[in-house]
């Protein structure tokens, strides 16, 4: 009996997976208001009705999206956060592996892009439906501060992972922009950012800019109520 459970969870995964890459393939080559449900479907060779099984619209296929290239950008960074120390080498190396794992969806996003931007578009970063895949990479850069052993304020300590992530979507947005090959541009952007954000944090604990950093912090506080 176990045996036949597992072979069904294998082969329910195995649709969905296909499904997803039907999607985007779909997504990238007639753009994502004019691919529908039951184009997605009959291309991955399944039912409509199981097409929604797994997934109740175009939107759901897209967090899956988020959720696939998240789980991609965590694995990457998982060896060299478990013995890098420095805080910009961990920053620097988390913000190249997320370029380097999302080439693949170079050409998808930056058809995407105008429905993400939107704010009130459920597929924006901010969204409440985009809530699960934006707090693991929010987790990502929490790791990328408690594993530093660079001194920092400690309030501000507190504050980065969330300020690292608004950071990234900064980047992210050069990034849908870059055409530079190999998105050069983008990785030139991580070298010269990275050392003023490293500069910056690591002053944050001296006596003569404590001031200065409770009043940024107390700013971001009222910004994000």
């Amino acid at each position: 009996m176990t045996n036949v459970s597992e072979a069904r969870n294998r082969g329910s995964e195995s649709t969905r997976e296909v499904i997803v890459e039907t999607a985007l393939r779909l997504f990238r080559e007639r753009g994502f208001d004019k691919t529908t449900m039951r184009a997605i479907a009959a291309e991955a060779g399944v039912s409509v009705g199981n097409a929604y099984y797994y997934f109740d619209s175009k939107e759901a296929l897209i967090q899956a999206y988020y959720d696939r290239a998240q789980a991609e950008h965590e694995e990457a960074c998982r060896e060299f956060l478990a013995t890098e120390t420095s805080f910009a080498a961990r920053l620097s190396g988390v913000l190249r592996e997320w370029v380097r794992v999302s080439e693949p969806y170079h050409e998808f996003a930056v058809k995407f892009f105008k429905h993400a931007a939107e704010p009130t578009n459920p597929l924006s970063p901010f969204s409440k439906q985009s809530s699960p895949a934006r707090e693991a990479s929010i987790a990502i850069y929490r790791q990328v501060v408690e594993g530093s052993r660079d001194r920092m304020n400690a309030e501000l300590r507190e504050e980065l992972p969330e300020l690292l992530w608004l950071l990234s979507m900064g980047m992210v947005l050069f990034w849908v922009h870059d055409t530079s090959p190999g998105c050069a541009r983008t990785y030139r952007l991580i070298e010269v950012t990275v050392p003023l954000v490293d500069r910056l944090v690591g002053l944050s604990h001296l006596p003569g800019l404590r001031g200065i950093t409770k009043d940024f912090i107390a700013a971001v506080h009222e910004l994000r109520a």
